[in-house]
Formats: structure tokens, sequence, C-alpha cells
């Protein structure tokens, strides 16, 4: 709810003002080290997880429409990084000239529409291409489970097969919430923080398949007594 995010972000914001002096413009507003935040100062960005997009080869129209109507897609980690894992940061490119309200508004009216094209993706790759997304889904799984070793980049990709098969039904031992933190954890900074040791890169490839098979064994477990 990015309204309850920004009523509850915005109070907090007034607290620190109270005490510190924020650089602010009477005509521009806010001034900001980057140009480009210049006037509100608010970034508003919603993390979505388009694969079914990406596998209709629909995502670029998507990102066009955006684009349009002044709004940003960038990778997993901000501005400069690329997409991993089928997630996408959409958030407003203009600051001056309107207020956080619009912005809000913006962003919060066009986020569903984006998540109706996405389930209406998925439907379309279940209804015409039903046993391919089987496998693919099935084959990530299977590797993620069976893995000696494997890297963070290839972890995110089959993930992003298996959260969406998890969605489907295709998958029925494993839970969204699982497969989230399997995002998180196998990180290479969590991963080190998990293990309490700091670890090069082939030894982190080793250590997150083991990562991996341990939790995704219990979690077949769990499905299995269920």
């Amino acid at each position: 709810d990015l309204q309850s995010t920004w009523d509850q972000i915005n109070r907090i914001d007034d607290i620190i003002e109270q005490r510190v002096t924020y650089a602010f413009h009477p005509r521009l507003g806010y001034l900001t080290a980057c140009p480009t935040n210049v006037g509100t100062g608010i970034r508003v960005s919603v993390m979505l997880h388009l694969p079914g997009l990406v596998l209709a080869r629909q995502i670029e129209k998507v990102f066009r429409s955006l684009q349009k109507i002044s709004l940003a897609v960038r990778g997993l980690y901000g501005e400069g990084s690329q997409a991993m894992g089928d997630f996408y940061q959409i958030s407003n490119q203009v600051t001056l000239g309107r207020s956080e309200q619009d912005i809000i508004k913006q962003v919060g009216d066009i986020v569903p529409v984006i998540i109706n094209y996405e389930r209406q993706a998925r439907e379309f790759l279940v209804r015409e291409s039903h046993e391919n997304l089987h496998d693919r889904v099935s084959r990530a799984y299977g590797i993620l489970r069976t893995a000696q070793t494997i890297s963070s980049e290839e972890t995110m990709s089959l993930l992003s097969s298996v959260r969406m098969g998890v969605n489907l039904g295709l998958i029925e031992d494993l839970e969204i919430p699982t497969v989230n933190e399997l995002f998180i954890q196998t990180q290479p900074a969590h991963l080190q923080k998990i293990t309490g040791t700091e670890l090069d890169s082939a030894d982190r490839n080793i250590e997150r398949a083991r990562f991996l098979r341990q939790h995704l064994s219990k979690q077949s477990s769990k499905g299995n007594n269920n």
C-alpha cells in the first residue's frame, strides 16, 4: 500500500526536518545531489516479478509504454543495474513540478495494470505452451535441488521459474514465502553472513548449492508428510 507507506515516511520526514535544515528553493523545491531528483525529491518504486511477460516476449512493449508516461524501469538493484530473476523496479522519473500525491497516485495506478498484464501472459503460456512451461519449471526445480555448485545469477534465474511454477500450481510442495527467502539468503553477502566466514566466488557457489539442496529437501519432506 503506497499511500500508507508514504504517510509513515512523511511523518518521519517531518520529525527530521524539525531538527535538520534541508536545501530548499522556493521555486525549484528540494535541492538534491542528483539534478533529476530536484523538486519533491521523492522516488516511488515498486518491485515486480514479471517472468510471464519476459517469456511471452511482451516485456519490451510494457517498458516502452511506461517510458511514454515518464515512468522508469530499473533492475533488481536500482539505477544502472540489470534485471535478475525477472524482477523489475517501476518508479517515477519526474520529481520537478509534481506533488508527492500526484507521483504516488501515478505509480499506484499503473502497478495493478502491469500485474494484470503479467497474469494474462502467464495464462497465455499455460494455454499455448503448457508442456514447455511445465518442463522449464521442473528443470529449474530439479537443478536447484541437486546442483553441486551454482552462481548467484543462475540461482536467481532458476528461482524465478520456480516461483512462477508455485504460483501456477505446477509445484505443490513449495510455498512462495520460502522461495522469496531463498532469493535473499542465496545472495553473496547473506550467504557469507549465514556461514559466518568470508568466501571466494568458487566457494560461495559450492556453499550456495549446498544451502539450496538442504532447504529444498526440507520443504519437499514437509510436502510429502502433508
